[in-house]
């Protein structure tokens, strides 16, 4: 008998199931996306099971019509979304929206406009430290188990990867391979097409639904049992999946910032422990917890210590700033003018876009602050406006103060384009190029300005994280690090971790040919361990120092942490919200757990939003969380009021 009836799931945070009638002549199935009336609505719902009758005494609506003509969503994925759902404290339709391909706030580059990073070549002979991870690594008993390629920049891990992906694909295996925001490049794509055509599909923010649609259809069917893409990778559904690779695990991309906030690399666990697939991670930098996963033999470590393809480590050199009268130190301007001379190339690596980033009134002392935010305007001297990097509000330069009138006016600091200037100024022949997402907004901008440093018509790439990481040129020899110890005036207890990772990171795009790399770090705090430790190539006692500081301190990774955000336009309402919940958990929690705040965010407003927040920090998380997940779901918001939960938050301003 034809089932009446079928429980369905919103992307909206309501936790309920809603029952709809089922039309004769429809044949609707769990899995598939369909139209529905909502209150005076029409929305798209997700089909979860049929049921015999509805839930309560209330009219049952139909549905409109279906979506798709076959389910896309099977039971595996569905029993995905609710561990999602369960874990991130969130509703089963928003966990569902998410694991469409091309996920809110997910930027990958296009295939079409991505970097360059040495096509990979399969005609040479592997090295020994390659031949032995391949080898464990494809051994069938390694199944279901976590692997970590702990290796330097330059060391042959993505080759490492694609072997292996080459031989379990053989078995009739298939294969997740999640890159961050801009790693997947253009001749790492083109290898992977020339290792395996039609099964390879690409999923990232970049394409049409229709494409989207068409990728999903194509793995579900198994016709591409390789997947390449950015976090939302994690949920594709591959038949028999043999391997998840997460490439540069440390980097922050893999973290979303938007309901739900799930991590891919736990999400890739879970995956990699039901389906028993092989988890492999790989990183020079690895995130401190998954260090700690390997200390404890949780992870196991592959070491890949020797840098290949005729390079060796950079030398680094730390620059103390604060005998210097300029950004550019006299040692950073003399080795560009060496490696220029020498027809070498040099990348300079600055953390901050614009011109400067803090106007003050030098009589009264007033910043600029942006209306919305709790944060300084940004001076960008190409629109002669202040501009705010959170919420994009724009303004133009002040001729005199909005405080006091006064013309005697300054600018504080300074970003890759005061840096652009500058080094005009100094080298009115350079041949240079800025990257950051204020000189590459135009579609294909960024490919080709990287494609203009690779045959050498640029001397000097200038930029933020777009030159941080994945880029490969024989002609580097040079690499600058500005204002090296910016991150670590951030609020956050992960700040050190970042800027060692960041440093070394960006380090590793000097010498990887030709055994000549040098790298220039400029810091006003260059005895600060992060950087000092970085620069030595001391990695080991840097994470040890880190796991000792966490240790006293309780933090991750020897606890576990929630953040819960309440925002909102009223101060008074957010406040008074944020203090009933935190009541609630003093009360609730008990013993279980350290309650931090409620109290401001350091961030303290956003887009016309005052952020209110609290930390949980726990080593109990199992109870703790079941408790504060009921708290959540029972919880009602006053109206237009938002709280935001974050389970293992990465940022906490």
């Amino acid at each position: 008998m034809k089932p009446l009836f079928i429980n369905v799931a919103f992307n909206l945070p309501l936790d309920s199931l809603f029952t709809y009638a089922i039309p004769q002549e429809q044949d609707i199935q769990p899995g598939m996306r369909l139209e529905l009336p909502f209150g005076k609505r029409k929305l798209i719902g997700f089909s979860i099971e049929f049921c015999d009758k509805p839930r309560g005494d209330f009219e049952i609506k139909e549905v409109i019509r279906s979506i798709d003509e076959m389910p896309i969503f099977g039971e595996r994925e569905i029993e995905l979304a609710k561990w999602v759902a369960d874990l991130y404290i969130c509703t089963l339709g928003e966990a569902l929206s998410a694991m469409l391909p091309g996920a809110k706030k997910e930027r990958l580059i296009d295939e079409e406009e991505v970097g360059l990073d040495g096509a990979l070549k399969h005609d040479f002979p592997l090295a020994e430290q390659q031949k032995k991870a391949i080898a464990i690594l494809s051994r069938p008993e390694s199944a279901g188990q976590f692997f970590y390629l702990h290796g330097v920049t330059g060391s042959g891990k993505t080759e490492v990867f694609l072997r292996t992906a080459e031989i379990l694909l053989k078995r009739g295996k298939g294969i997740i391979y999640l890159v961050p925001e801009i790693s997947l490049t253009h001749q790492v794509f083109e290898d992977f097409q020339h290792l395996f055509g039609s099964q390879l599909a690409v999923i990232h923010s970049g394409l049409t639904p229709s494409q989207k649609l068409n990728q999903w259809n194509r793995i579900s069917s198994g016709q591409s049992r390789c997947v390449i893409g950015a976090r939302s990778a994690i949920f594709a559904p591959v038949p028999d999946l043999g391997m998840i690779v997460i490439d540069e695990e440390h980097d922050g991309s893999y973290k979303s910032q938007n309901t739900p906030r799930y991590h891919a690399r736990q999400v890739a666990m879970y995956r990699a422990r039901r389906e028993k697939a092989l988890l492999v991670m790989g990183s020079a930098t690895p995130s401190l917890e998954a260090y700690y996963q390997m200390k404890i033999g949780r992870v196991t470590e592959i070491a890949m210590a020797e840098r290949l393809s005729g390079g060796k480590m950079p030398e680094i050199k730390v620059i103390n700033m604060r005998k210097e009268k300029s950004q550019f130190g006299a040692d950073l301007t003399a080795e560009m003018y060496r490696s220029i001379k020498a027809k070498r190339q040099c990348i300079l690596f600055l953390n901050r876009r614009g011109f400067a980033y803090t106007f003050h009134c030098r009589s009264c002392g007033y910043e600029l602050q942006c209306r919305h935010c709790s944060v300084s305007l940004t001076f960008h001297k190409a629109k002669a406006a202040m501009v705010c990097h959170y919420c994009g509000f724009q303004q133009q330069q002040p001729s005199s103060c909005p405080e006091c009138g006064s013309l005697d006016l300054g600018y504080f600091g300074f970003g890759t384009e005061k840096v652009e200037e500058e080094l005009a100024r100094i080298y009115p022949d350079l041949r240079m190029a800025r990257v950051d997402t204020d000189s590459v907004r135009k579609k294909g901008a960024l490919r080709e300005r990287l494609k203009q440093f690779k045959n050498h018509e640029l001397d000097v790439l200038l930029g933020t994280q777009m030159v941080a990481k994945g880029l490969n040129f024989p002609k580097v020899n040079l690499v600058g690090i500005l204002n090296a110890d910016m991150g670590l005036q951030i609020p956050d207890f992960r700040a050190a971790e970042r800027t060692f990772a960041l440093i070394v990171q960006v380090s590793g795009r000097a010498g990887r040919v030709i055994p000549d790399g040098k790298v220039i770090v400029q810091s006003f705090k260059p005895e600060n361990p992060a950087i000092a430790l970085a620069a030595q190539g001391r990695w080991e006692e840097f994470y040890q120092m880190e796991l000792e500081i966490r240790k006293e301190l309780e933090f991750p990774p020897f606890s576990r942490l929630f953040r819960l955000v309440f925002r909102g336009t009223k101060e008074a309402e957010v406040h008074a919200a944020a203090q009933v919940f935190g009541d609630r958990l003093e009360r609730e929690l008990g013993d279980l757990a350290d309650i931090l705040g409620p109290t401001e965010c350091p961030l303290y407003r956003i887009a016309r939003n005052f952020r209110v927040h609290i930390l949980i920090k726990t080593k109990a998380f199992n109870e703790s969380h079941k408790i504060l997940s009921s708290l959540v779901r029972s919880f009602t918001m006053p109206a237009h009021l938002y709280l935001e939960t974050d389970i293992d938050p990465l940022y906490l301003i």
